[in-house]
């Protein structure tokens, strides 16, 4: 028996509420006790498990993964690249480091299975591990990060961020020729569906997740913020990727289009996704006037780096 669809939003749109409200009522503590998560997974592998399906179908569904997953995460990053704070930045950055990726790279898994239980205990799963990135009390992004990838995977990548700079800038290059553009389009549209779809997801999340790795690994903020700006507004387009491809994702050209979006949401020399971020994203959420305040301050910042030292302390005063 197929869910009411307007009981499933309504479950959809409570969740996302009460994830919401437990965000803005609880104070983050870094995920340091860990008696906090023990009881937060046995709650959620019980809630998964035991509640009837009948009522879990309408809980745990594919539209509260994305709302949980991927629509209040984009709404989170868009607010911290307005705010003038600025450590809301890499922890957001660190939220899609992991949980951005791993969002895009499991919608599929809902298609494959079948059995109602399976299916609603995945899409459960999947909405408590997101939400366990970043409820205030656990911080999972944070751990994951500081323990995981910050030591492990961070000196690895660096290396990799500069051969993959390389290799853009050849592929740039490349682009430039038409012929080499039109050759590679024409390999790209032979692929089947499925591979074209991991391709074009490969191409937005693979260099993206590298670099978000190197920028959060530094002190500087400009460039956790530029992949912070890149990542909400490629998960947009992931999300109308995801929502379009089922009525026209047959169209020739489909992923194309999808593809030359990502690269131009993603290189510094277009800076792609700012200006979506600015023009379409910020005024959506309704935060044109933070996004001016923090502007201000970034440079009054800035202003002060490029002032003699000794005229700055001046100013300041």
């Amino acid at each position: 028996m197929s869910a009411d669809p307007w009981i499933t939003l309504g479950g959809a749109v409570g969740f996302l509420v009460a994830v919401s409200l437990t965000y803005k009522f609880i104070e983050p503590n870094q995920g340091r006790d860990w008696k906090v998560h023990a009881i937060y997974w046995v709650a959620a592998i019980c809630a998964v498990v035991f509640i009837p399906t009948s009522v879990a179908r309408y809980m745990f569904s594919s539209l509260t993964v994305t709302l949980v997953g991927a629509v209040y995460p984009i709404y989170r990053a868009t607010k911290a690249v307005c705010t003038p704070e600025e450590a809301d930045d890499k922890e957001w950055l660190q939220f899609w480091m992991l949980g951005g990726v791993l969002f895009m790279l499991t919608t599929w898994v809902d298609d494959v299975i079948k059995a109602d239980k399976a299916d609603t205990i995945w899409l459960g799963i999947l909405t408590f591990t997101f939400f366990w990135l970043y409820f205030p009390l656990t911080c999972g992004a944070y751990l994951v990060y500081t323990h995981i990838t910050e030591p492990f995977i961070g000196p690895k990548v660096k290396p990799l961020q500069r051969k993959m700079n390389n290799f853009i800038t050849y592929i740039y290059q490349t682009l430039a020729n038409a012929v080499h553009l039109y050759l590679l389009w024409i390999i790209f549209m032979f692929l089947p569906a499925g591979l074209k779809r991991i391709v074009t997801i490969a191409v937005g999340t693979v260099y993206p997740f590298v670099c978000s790795v190197t920028a959060a690994a530094t002190e500087e903020i400009e460039d956790d913020t530029y992949w912070l700006t890149y990542w909400a507004v490629y998960g947009c387009l992931f999300l109308i990727m995801d929502v379009l491809e089922t009525w026209i994702g047959w169209v020739p050209g489909f992923y194309s289009v999808i593809i030359f979006s990502t690269v131009y949401l993603m290189l510094p020399m277009f800076r792609g996704a700012d200006k979506v971020f600015r023009k379409i994203l910020v005024p959506l959420a309704g935060l044109q006037e933070l996004l001016m305040l923090r502007d201000s301050i970034q440079i009054k910042k800035q202003m002060l780096r490029d002032l003699d030292p000794e005229r700055a302390k001046v100013v300041r005063k």
